[in-house]
Formats: C-alpha cells, structure tokens, sequence
C-alpha cells in the first residue's frame, strides 16, 4: 500500500486541479504552507503567488479603511477578514496578529523615506528638478484615488489615538526627509549648515504638498474643478514647483537684503543689522 500523503501534498494536489475556484485554491495555498512550514524554512522559500499577493493587498485596503473610520482599538480582524472577502486565518499568515496588520498598513501603503529622499536629494538636481521630484511625492498618491486620503485620516487617528507608530513615523520618515531638504535648500542658497530660517523655508515648502493631503476634502468644497479631468493634477505638479521656486528666490532676495544691510552699533558695542 502507498503510503498516504502529507497534509501539505494532499493541500497541493487539490489546489492543482483545474476546477478549483481562485478562493478555494488561496485557502489551501495557507494551508499547505502551514502545514509544510517546517520544511519550507530548512530548505528555500517557495515564492509567493499572484493570488497569495492579491489576498495580502485586499486586506491592507480593507485594514486601511476600518481603521481610518474606527481606529485601532474599535477594529476587529474578523471584520476586516469578512471585508476582505479573505479568511481570518490570512491575517495570521501575512501579518501575524491585528498588530502587524496595522503596521503593515501604516508604513506600506505609503512610498518608503529612501525612495522619496532619491526623487529631490541628488546633488545633480537643479532647484526645480529638486521640487518636482519633492512635490511627485505628494502628488502621485493622489492619482491612485481615495488612499491618499485614508492614509492621512489614519495618521490623524493615530496621532488621537496613539499606539507608538507616529512618532516612530516621525523620527524614521519625516525626519530624514525634513533633513534630506534641509541639504538640497543649502545647496542652492550656499549655505554650509542649516539655520532656523532655512527650516522655516523647508517646512512652508513642505506644507504646500501636505495641505493637499490634509485639506482634500475642503478642496472638494471649495474648489472641485481643481481635481477634475486627466491632467488636473498634472497642473497640480507645475504650480507647487512654480510655487516653490518663488518660495526658495523670496528667501534668496532677503538674505541679499540683510547681508547687504549697513551695520550699526549697539549701546553695548554690538553690531546690529
């Protein structure tokens, strides 16, 4: 007599037949790779399927949604399974608990510090090329519909709602991003350090791409047309770079201003401009 197979081969052989719906086929995609798990870590990674890929993101969307309207605490995982159309053993799988799900959703669904410092920090950049790519960050998550917004009303519910990950968003994402820029406007106003008015440049730079985020809903009163049509925000992308650049030349005139500003004496013998 044969011996029987494994749980994992019983699991693979039925996924392989070609009559299985694509749910059914992810179910026993988990429970294969649970129940070959062992053997899966001694040996090599099997790599991930379309469907296995496809489940994980229809999670992160739904996660996404219940938590931007309830918040962590009020969000169950058998809700966001039934959202999903997915099993609840899946959030186990991809995410390990409710906890891990919410990580993955907070950090992933937006693009990486890394990759949005490379699109204005190279020192080849002209001042414009630098906006462009400063202001395509805020941009092209626009064009992918409502997930912009859902991100930023989950980071307003975690900063009500604290759990830890906004300041850890703080110091590993906005931080080095603030301080990426900081460069680039030292580069163009030769400077050779930061002072407080080039952060305050930085941060009304910044804020021009944030308001858009933050505010969209108030631009859907206010002014709907301006996110109409196919090259609405095309347009978006030029004026915030035209935006920027008179910024960066405003704070540029002053400094002319000042440094050519006669010195006077103070009481005390200071020099006062």
């Amino acid at each position: 007599m044969a011996p029987a197979p494994t749980a994992g081969e019983a699991a693979i052989a039925m996924r392989n037949a070609p009559t299985i719906p694509t749910e059914i086929n992810q179910t026993f995609d988990l429970v294969a790779s649970i129940a070959g798990m062992t053997e899966t870590k001694s040996t090599r990674a099997r790599p991930q399927r379309s469907d296995g890929e496809q489940s994980r993101e229809r999670l992160m969307h739904a996660a996404l949604r219940l938590f931007a309207a309830q918040g962590f605490a009020k969000t169950s995982t058998r809700e966001i399974a039934e959202a999903a159309g997915a099993n609840l053993a899946a959030i186990s799988y991809y995410f390990g608990d409710k906890a891990g799900l919410y990580r993955a959703v907070f950090f992933e669904m937006q693009g990486k510090p890394e990759d949005e410092i490379a699109r204005y920090a190279g020192r080849e950049l002209t001042l414009r090329q630098a906006l462009q790519g400063l202001y395509t960050g805020f941009i092209e998550p626009m064009r992918e519909g409502d997930v912009a917004q859902l991100c930023m009303k989950l980071h307003a519910r975690e900063i009500l709602e604290p759990t830890g990950l906004w300041q850890q968003e703080i110091n590993e994402g906005i931080k080095p991003m603030h301080e990426a820029l900081q460069q680039v406007l030292c580069r163009h106003l030769g400077l050779a350090a930061p002072d407080p008015e080039l952060q305050r440049l930085a941060l009304c730079l910044a804020g021009l791409g944030v308001h858009l985020h933050v505010c969209t809903d108030v631009i859907d009163v206010l002014a709907p047309a301006l996110k109409r049509g196919p090259k609405a925000f095309d347009l978006w992308l030029e004026r915030l770079v035209m935006f920027g650049e008179a910024m960066v030349a405003a704070e540029a005139q002053r400094r002319a201003q000042v440094d050519a500003a006669p010195t006077t004496k103070t009481k005390k013998g200071e020099k006062a401009r």
